[in-house]
């Protein structure tokens, strides 16, 4: 844990933050909610270990966490599901913008992060409820 008093509240400060863009990146396709989560629990764990013991045992961000730390990777359902959602949301993104340069550039995002998510190592596992 760090002594700096300060650079330990610019890491709590950046724990949450981390926290928060992760909660938002469930519903957000572009904001990816795992590397957020991983990040709060390293910031936490270097600087708080009250809220580096909630996070790790929060029901549905602690498995996520221990998961990646154990080497298995995302749920394989999660991991499917959460390609269904990006494509979805772009195809609506698309529409609702109607540009030739915005449908591209989505498309690309689209397709690097399911590219991405497809090179998970990925696991099943139906008692896995964080999506």
């Amino acid at each position: 844990m760090v002594k700096n008093p300060i650079t330990r509240y610019l890491l709590i400060a950046a724990g949450w933050i981390s926290f928060i863009l992760g909660v938002i990146g469930i519903v957000l396709p572009l904001l990816p909610t795992t590397p957020f989560m991983l990040l709060a629990a390293a910031c936490f764990a270097n600087s708080s270990p009250r809220f580096h013991d909630w996070l790790l045992s929060h029901k549905f961000f602690g498995p996520i966490i221990h998961n990646f730390r154990a080497g298995k990777g995302v749920p394989r359902r999660v991991r499917n599901n959460t390609i269904i959602l990006i494509w979805v949301m772009m195809g609506i993104s698309m529409l609702v913008i109607g540009k030739l340069w915005s449908t591209l550039l989505l498309a690309t995002i689209g397709t690097m992060v399911s590219i991405y998510l497809l090179r998970l190592p990925t696991f099943d596992d139906s008692s896995t409820k964080a999506e």
